[in-house]
């Protein structure tokens, strides 16, 4: 049968001389395969530009459960971006949250509330004249909530750290070394709360950015099962310094 459904480029592999295989965050179906060939020849009709990592999409699919490749129909960029590609600071915040996104979500199945919040946020981050330079921050934060591991943002009297492996404050340093004292804490929870659009009311230094940073990806270590290594931060931090 044929279904339309949006989808979220994850990653494209080479296959064969012309074709490729994408992995896509569809709405409908949950992370799939798709084999599409001829991308790779001159005149396709789908642009390989089209498969690149977090690319928002419009399809026509074939769906047969229990089924590792699946096969498309009709595909089109909707939106198409119109900042990304050609800014590199977003390219690159781009290019470092598929990363995360790939191994956080690979073996999500149907999840229409954390298709909606990534293909939306990710749709306001090209169309946004001045997005803020923490947008990857608060996104991964708030990334957090539909994956369910949001950290709680009630802090008691006393409660001066920051458990990253319970997601809570708590009143004195944990025995294990995955936390944060309270002034990094209140950075971590206001990027949490804060609406996209308002995000640059956070004033950060460079330094702050990267600590922060370096937390929010042990807080994914700590609560996502094999997380393993990010590599695309440190062009990321290379290119905002």
């Amino acid at each position: 049968m044929l279904h339309k459904t949006r989808g979220i480029v994850l990653k494209t592999t080479f296959y064969g001389d012309t074709g490729v295989v994408v992995q896509i965050f569809t709405e409908k179906f949950g992370i799939q395969s798709y084999l599409i060939n001829g991308v790779r020849k001159p005149k396709a009709k789908v642009n390989l530009n089209m498969l690149q990592p977090l690319h928002l999409l419009e399809m026509v699919v074939y769906f047969k459960a229990n089924t590792g490749i699946q096969r498309v129909k009709e595909l089109q960029s909707s939106p198409i971006f119109r900042s990304i590609p050609y800014d590199i600071i977003k390219s690159t915040m781009v290019m470092f949250l598929n990363e995360v996104l790939y191994k956080s979500i690979r073996q999500q199945h149907t999840d229409e509330h954390l298709f909606d919040f990534i293909y939306n946020s990710i749709a306001w981050f090209d169309e946004a004249q001045h997005a803020s330079i923490n947008f990857h921050l608060a996104f991964l934060l708030k990334l957090s909530r539909y994956l369910g591991f949001a950290p709680s943002v009630e802090g008691k009297s006393g409660q001066n750290y920051f458990d990253l492996q319970e997601g809570a404050f708590c009143s004195r340093p944990p025995v294990h070394p995955y936390y944060m004292d309270k002034t990094d804490a209140q950075i971590f929870i206001a990027l949490f709360t804060t609406p996209m659009d308002k995000l640059n009311e956070i004033s950060l230094s460079k330094l702050d950015r990267r600590a922060i940073l370096n937390k929010i990806l042990v807080f994914y270590t700590l609560h996502t099962a094999s997380f393993g290594e990010i590599r695309a931060h440190q062009v990321l931090e290379e290119v905002l310094s």
